[in-house]
């Protein structure tokens, strides 16, 4: 039995490089350039525990995202709204504690609820109409930042309580809560995508929505589902940043749609839907994270951070364009 379950994890460790080597050896030699800037310099600032924990913080905000983003993708949809969901689902969380003195429970709730709102908004619409989703979405994208915005008259609001505080601050064994948080999420989305009927519902859907519909798939409600998960792990996103802040803020998420597509597109996710791997997506989170990490360390101005996430998307879906024409 030992022996089995070793061939089977030698399979699935051999699978997974086969399938993510191009974007492994991108993250190893990112790295490798960070290890060898600190060894000219004769410092040890990216291997460095605080920091090396810091990346991680920072990714795991991106992965909640991207996860749900993954599956939104090879949907063969989009959503511009997360990075407004994430805004409006931390300063609803921390004003009902701040302004009305909710507990942490009643508030966290509010705030996924916000989340899930928006995402079912979202996907009612996508599924009942044929208004495309970059649509659809980009409008609950301002709703949802102008929404947060008016809760708090555009200032920040603050939250003076351990208990909340210690969702995305605490530790456990060393270990922030962000990155117990991710491992749970990625696990999860990868069940859905991997071992459920869900999952191979939403790789057909993608792949093609005609053949899925005559197949038996109901389309609205593979829509359905995966808009909603994305409102809720935006809003999951928002309560743990704001819970990192000390305070909900109504400019948090700007830019997270970019830094989630870029992840999931750079992790080998067609943008025509129907291919994709939370496994890729992962890897691509954490080039993303290391990429702006190393641009601080090296003292780079932070604004070339978004010329090279644009780039990086850039190149990903070139690559995806000529994969598909070779395969044509």
């Amino acid at each position: 039995m030992i022996k089995l379950n070793e061939k089977r994890i030698a399979r699935i460790a051999l699978s997974f490089l086969k399938e993510n080597a191009g974007i492994l050896i991108g993250l190893a030699l990112l790295c490798a350039v960070l290890i060898i800037y600190d060894a000219v310099n004769a410092r040890a600032a990216f291997l460095s525990k605080n920091n090396i924990l810091n990346v991680l913080r920072q990714t795991a905000t991106n992965l909640y995202v991207a996860c749900a983003m993954t599956m939104v993708i090879i949907l063969g949809g989009i959503d511009l709204s997360v990075g407004s969901v994430i805004a409006l689902s931390g300063v609803v969380t921390s004003g009902l504690i701040a302004f009305n003195g909710a507990g942490l429970g009643l508030a966290v709730l509010a705030g996924l609820g916000t989340g899930a709102l928006t995402g079912a908004f979202n996907a009612a619409l996508i599924s009942k109409t044929t208004i495309p989703p970059f649509i659809v979405t980009l409008s609950t994208m301002n709703i949802a930042r102008g929404a947060a915005y008016l809760y708090t008259g555009g200032q920040p609001v603050r939250v003076m309580s351990d208990t909340f505080n210690f969702i995305g601050s605490g530790y456990i064994k060393d270990i922030p809560m962000p990155v117990i948080y991710l491992i749970v999420i990625v696990a999860i989305s990868s069940l859905i995508l991997n071992r459920a009927k869900l999952g191979r519902h939403i790789y057909a859907v993608g792949g093609n929505p005609v053949a899925a519909r005559f197949s038996g798939i109901k389309n609205s409600r593979v829509t359905f589902f995966v808009y909603l998960f994305s409102g809720l792990l935006s809003a999951f996103a928002g309560i743990v940043l704001a819970s990192r802040m000390f305070s909900g803020q109504p400019t948090a998420g700007q830019g997270a749609e970019m830094d989630a597509i870029a992840a999931v597109v750079l992790g080998g996710t067609s943008m025509s839907g129907g291919v994709g791997k939370i496994s890729g997506t992962v890897i691509g989170a954490l080039i993303i994270g290391v990429l702006n990490n190393g641009l601080n360390l090296l003292n780079i101005n932070s604004f070339w951070q978004y010329v090279v996430k644009g780039v990086v998307i850039l190149i990903a879906v070139y690559v995806d364009f000529m994969k598909k024409q070779k395969k044509g």
